[in-house]
């Protein structure tokens, strides 16, 4: 079983067949699809599934933390069901390809406190650049 799976059954989240496919396509690692891309692969699995189904199914996930939006460049908006595991992104800038990555150390320990101008961080976001090697 997934870890996403674990952590909705965990919470007592209605599974109903529809939801459980959604989180299905969803299980994997470096898993950054769009909503149009999710429901392509889950209608392979269940044909009568609808595109406001994985929409909302999708919102709930966002709204309950156990997903991730990621937006890049302006392309559509991605989801990461690596919600709960500190990381930071590699995005290929000509296909748009995402991957997790995991750098040791803290990327707020490289944010002097003089540069900080005060606030509290509560969150820190970096994403890497590069070409990946199917574009290369």
């Amino acid at each position: 079983m997934s870890d996403l799976m674990e952590r909705l059954r965990g919470r007592g989240w209605r599974m109903t067949s529809q939801r459980r496919v959604v989180v299905e396509v969803l299980d994997g690692d470096h898993v950054h699809l769009t909503a149009d891309e999710v429901h392509a692969r889950a209608s392979r699995r269940l044909p009568e599934i609808s595109r406001a189904t994985v929409y909302n199914t999708l919102g709930e996930l966002v709204s309950l933390g156990e997903l991730t939006e990621v937006s890049t460049d302006g392309r559509a908006k991605r989801y990461d069901p690596n919600a709960h595991h500190p990381h930071q992104h590699l995005v290929c800038v000509r296909c748009g390809t995402i991957r997790d990555v995991h750098p040791s150390g803290s990327p707020l320990a490289d944010l002097p406190v003089e540069e900080r101008f005060g606030f509290t961080v509560s969150e820190v976001e970096v994403t890497f650049r590069g070409v990946c090697p199917a574009c290369a």
